[in-house]
Order: C-alpha cells, then structure tokens, then sequence
C-alpha cells in the first residue's frame, strides 16, 4: 500500500501523536527524464517532476493533506479558502474525505470548470467573488478571524510542509539535488516550500548542494518580476493569475538565497510549451505548469548554456483541470467517415 506524505515523511513535519495520519494516496510522484525539449534546450539532464499525478490533479494534495490533519488535530469542524481553482479542488477533496465543511471562494469567471467541477463534486460551498483572487484570499482571511474556520491556503505553514515534501523526493529520485528547478509562481507558496525542502535536504546531507531556483510568473500576473502588485492580473494560465502573492517574501528569499530568478513568460510562449509537452513529451499539463517549461525554453534562446546541467521542470497540474485551453489552441483532426475501410484509408492518408 502507497505511504502518503503524513506517514512517509512524519519525522521531518509539524505532526505528533494526536495529528491523524491520513492519506488520499498523495505524493511519490513521478520524476521523467525528457525525450524532446531536453535537446531543444540544451540541457545535460532535463526531468519532469509531473505533481499532477496527485489524487486531485495538483501539487496542492501535499500540503493539503498536512493543514487539513492539524486541522482536525485542532477539533475543527470547518475549513475555508480561496482559490483560481487547485486549491479548491484539494481542500473539497480533504474535507470530504475527512468529514469537514468546506468553504471556497473563487474570483467570478477567472476559474477553469475542471477545477471548479471537483470542488462541486467533492460537496464544497462555493461562493463566486466578484472581483481577483487576492480579493478573495483577504475576505478568507477575514472570515477566519470571525469565525471558527481555519483558512488552507499557502498563508497556512502547513501547507508550505507538505509541499516541501516533493524536494525531498526529487533528491531522494537523483541521489541529489538538480543544478537549476523551474517552478511556476502565482501565490509563490510553491517555490517557497521547495526552497525549504532542498535547503533541509542539504542540511541533514542528503545532498550535497541546493538548487538555483528559477520562477517564472506570466507577463499579465508579473508582480514580483515588476516589484509591485498587479491589481488586474491577466494571463491565459488561471492557476498563476494572482496580482499580489502572500507568499512573496517567501519567493525572493528561494531567489536570493539560491542564486536564482525570477522571471516572465508570455501567454504565447506558455502555449507554445504547452504543445510541446503534449506533443512530442506526451505530458498533457495544464497551463501554469507549462510556464516553468517555457521560461526554460525562453532562457535557452536568449543563449544561456544548460551543457552538463541537471535541470527540474515543476508540472504542478494535470491538462484535464483545464480542458477548454486545448480546444481553444489545437486544430483537431476530427472529421465523420462511413464505417468502411477503404473511405478511412483514404481519408486518412494512409493509401
């Protein structure tokens, strides 16, 4: 049976003898080698760390399986969030499975219906804000302090815990830690919790050495590239549209502390790794997940040498939370023939 994050790694979180050791099979996710964009790029070694192969499609099960369990280790009943849609997701699934009433609050057209489907399946309230998702997360906020609820968004440390828990893994997968890892950055709790886990990693000599760690944001939702909030954010990749990140401190401090970047992508240039990865890696993410691949790509052509580096794209979700983006953006070939071999060929180019 699959060990979950809460039992595989209790030694190395904020749990004790009263948190629940509950799992949805979270964790243990795959770390795949790249085929094409490996060589386009120019890397050394290039490897795909694919988080969407969590219960709920995302990277959020990590940390949500450890704030949801020190939840209840509290006697909460209820728990809250808002979300451009991953989130969501996972905090309804956890609730679910633990007994919990969960509340979710999501910005009013600016979610994916995968994203928002889970939720509605999974039994959550929801509650559509007219208005950004940093709305949203401060009216959550709020409501916390009114009321008995404990918010599991990223403002939550244990879900910066749990989270951390994917560095351990890709240390554990390497036999060390990567040169560069390539995380794409909305609410920044992400590369936040990486951070974390190769620097504990480091410290307790797993590995020798920690990772730069390259983020990338969307041009639209670029606060901290441009070093102030965005108060419209606008971007093709609903999961990084945030305008004012609550974990931004977090974020330059895996930037500075590392030697690392943080940078932008184009919609554009999200797309065209999107493709790429469904194409010719055969990994159909969503688009935010695409950005870390892009900003890699982006760095490569502007001339940067990836010769003889070991280098991690962060795949922080499935390409089914968000299936409208691969109508919008491919030409299918979808066309009705009569059920009869010679018509197919035919049709089909195949004679």
């Amino acid at each position: 049976m699959k060990q979950g994050v809460l039992q595989r790694y209790r030694e190395y979180l904020p749990v004790n003898d009263s948190t629940p050791i509950l799992s949805l099979g979270e964790g243990d996710t795959p770390l795949v080698r790249s085929r094409a964009i490996e060589g386009i790029t120019g890397c050394g070694e290039l490897y795909f760390k694919l988080e969407g192969c969590n219960p709920t499609g995302s990277f959020k099960d990590r940390g949500m399986v450890v704030a949801v369990a020190k939840a209840m280790e509290a006697e909460c009943k209820s728990i809250v969030c808002a979300s451009t849609g991953n989130t969501s997701a996972s905090a309804a699934a956890y609730g679910a499975y633990c007994g919990m009433s969960t509340t979710v609050l999501v910005p009013k057209g600016n979610v994916a219906r995968g994203k928002l489907t889970q939720a509605i399946a999974y039994g959550a309230r929801v509650a559509l804000i007219d208005g950004s998702f940093d709305s949203a997360l401060k009216l959550v906020r709020v409501l916390s302090e009114r009321l008995p609820l404990v918010v599991v968004n990223s403002v939550n440390p244990n879900r910066i815990q749990g989270q951390k828990t994917a560095a351990f893994e890709i240390v554990d997968d390497l036999g060390g830690a990567p040169d560069e890892v390539y995380v794409p950055v909305g609410n920044a709790g992400n590369i936040t919790a990486y951070w974390l886990g190769f620097t504990e990693a480091h410290a307790m000599g797993w590995a020798s050495s920690r990772p730069k760690m390259m983020g990338i944001q969307a041009e639209g939702a670029a606060p901290i590239v441009k070093g102030e909030p965005v108060d419209n954010p606008e971007t093709i990749a609903s999961a990084i549209r945030v305008g004012s990140p609550a974990s931004w401190k977090g974020a330059l401090r895996a930037r500075d502390e590392s030697g690392g970047n943080i940078g932008m992508v184009s919609d554009d240039d999200i797309i065209e790794a999107y493709h790429l990865m469904a194409k010719r890696e055969g990994v159909f993410c969503e688009p935010a997940s695409a950005a870390s691949v892009a900003g890699l790509i982006k760095r490569a052509r502007q001339g940067e040498s990836f010769e003889g580096k070991r280098m991690v794209c962060i795949i922080t979700g499935t390409g089914l939370k968000d299936p409208d983006i691969a109508e919008q953006t491919n030409t299918p070939f979808i066309e009705e023939f009569p059920a009869e071999l010679e018509s197919v060929e035919r049709a089909l180019a195949f004679v």
